[in-house]
């Protein structure tokens, strides 16, 4: 790691003989840094309840500037934030690059939302009474944050909680503790007290989460991961009746009607199936391709899916990096060995990959049914399972029929078959002509097993007040 990267994290970030942090793409050791135990996480969580209350206290417009310091500093040492992501994650240098500016464009918004945190005033039931309500911080806040999207994860939770007043403890994910370090040490200095605002990698994580859902400070936990480990702080967080965000896994179907524009739909299709090697939560996970349209489709987006560059992502910043271990790349060839096993079929020929690092090459699988195991699993990998379908009812049956409900996006050019497919699909987020859907303005989050709560837009900083009703009588 170079000394400008190393620069962007704190003396007390580092520790020889803490986390190890590893290069996916070759093995190799980036640092190592400090983790904290039980006692020292709770000693955070008790300092950043004490400087909540100094950070409520302050004008919204004071808290609005200070977080759009912080965002002048991520967009200022972008570069330096992108390579370390890629470093630590993998991914290559050019969606690094995207994800800094994705990330800061949180802080810019949750900024300027500060402003609005706005209460009503209701027309009163009786003479002599008035009614409003306020919208006050929840409070002190621990935030859990997944390896694919080790930045933007963490800006989509801190900006609002730090523009409603509140304090924020994150524990990042232990594989991509260092972009989590770098926005810890430039939110402190745009201002953002100390105590306010901590990143925390630990020892264990479930002792972590155990002590979130626990801790009587703790009054909301924002968590995006698996659906099996968000089941266990639901169950967990309820015994303190905490307020939850719980961003969990997906299955998108991706569905192309005969009368889609064919290239606009392989163009959506790369974007959202091989970003991040397809480790994104709302990455297309089902291609739904309708009879008439089904050969064409198919061949255009496995001609493109070879031509996919595979490499580390800083010395090939424009293609496709590695997975995030060797373990998961074990998993994605197994999950392509079922499915070949049950009767799909490896359509053309994936590019070639390099022969160390944890990489996986481009798969696009035809043949695939809704009976088979990968049609109903998130993948979480380069694979792309084509299934045909014959009319839209028969679409909507199949994208329907699944526990998760996150994102999905749907082609064509049907203005009618549009609006019914957005309202009859079962997903917190639909895409309509396009395969990336994700911005600061709109709210991020799914329903069913997928999750609750919204990141982002104006819905995202309510999820860190709580609303106070304020009867006034004898007026």
């Amino acid at each position: 790691m170079t000394d400008r990267t190393l620069a962007l994290l704190k003396p007390e970030h580092l520790d020889p003989a803490g986390l190890e942090v590893i290069n996916p793409a070759d093995g190799s050791r980036i640092t190592a840094v400090t983790r904290h135990d039980i006692p020292a996480l709770t000693a955070i969580i008790e300092q950043a309840d004490v400087a909540r209350h100094a950070w409520a206290a302050r004008t919204a417009k004071e808290r609005s500037d200070v977080l759009r310091a912080w965002y002048d500093l991520i967009i200022e040492k972008a570069e330096d934030l992108a390579r370390l992501m890629t470093l630590e994650s993998g991914k290559p240098l050019d969606e690094a690059r995207g994800e800094v500016k994705y990330g800061a464009a949180f802080i810019e918004w949750f900024a300027e939302e500060a402003r609005r945190a706005y209460g009503e005033v209701i027309p009163s039931h009786a003479a002599g009474k008035r009614i409003v309500t306020l919208r006050q911080p929840v409070g002190t806040c621990a935030a859990i944050t997944p390896w694919n999207f080790p930045l933007a994860m963490i800006t989509r939770k801190a900006g609002p909680a730090l523009a409603a007043g509140c304090s924020i403890i994150i524990k990042p994910a232990e594989l991509t503790p260092l972009s989590a370090l770098a926005l810890e040490t430039l939110a402190h200095q745009a201002g953002i007290p100390h105590d306010l605002l901590r990143v925390a990698p630990v020892f264990r994580s479930a002792d972590a989460g155990d002590l979130f859902c626990t801790h009587p400070m703790v009054r909301k936990i924002s968590f995006t991961g698996s659906t099996r480990v968000g089941k266990l702080i639901m169950a967990k967080a309820a015994q303190g009746v905490k307020r939850l965000s719980l961003e969990l896994g997906g299955n998108a179907p991706f569905i192309v009607f005969d009368d889609a524009d064919l290239d606009r739909a392989v163009d959506g299709a790369m974007a959202s199936r091989f970003r991040n090697a397809g480790q994104t939560c709302v990455c297309a996970n089902r291609f739904l391709v309708q009879a008439g349209i089904h050969d064409a489709f198919v061949e255009k987006f496995v001609a493109r899916a070879a031509a996919v560059r595979v490499g580390d992502g800083l010395a090939n910043p424009a293609g496709m990096g590695s997975l995030i271990s060797e373990m998961d790349v074990r998993r994605v060839a197994d999950i392509v060995a079922q499915a070949v096993g049950e009767g799909a079929v490896i359509a053309g020929t994936p590019p070639a990959i390099p022969e160390s690092g944890a990489f996986h090459a481009p798969v696009v699988l035809t043949g695939v049914s809704p009976a088979m195991a990968i049609a109903s699993e998130e993948i979480f990998g380069p694979v792309a399972p084509v299934i045909r379908f014959t009319d839209e009812a028969d679409a909507l049956r199949i994208a329907n029929d699944t526990p998760f409900g996150l994102a999905s996006y749907v082609y064509t050019r049907d203005a009618a078959r549009q609006w019914r497919m957005m309202e009859g699909l079962e997903y917190g987020m639909v895409g309509i002509n396009d395969g990336l859907i994700s911005t600061e303005v709109a709210p991020f989050g799914g329903v069913k097993e997928s999750g609750f709560g919204r990141e982002g837009s104006s819905h995202g900083l309510a999820d860190y007040m709580n609303i106070k009703y304020c009867l006034l009588g004898g007026l």
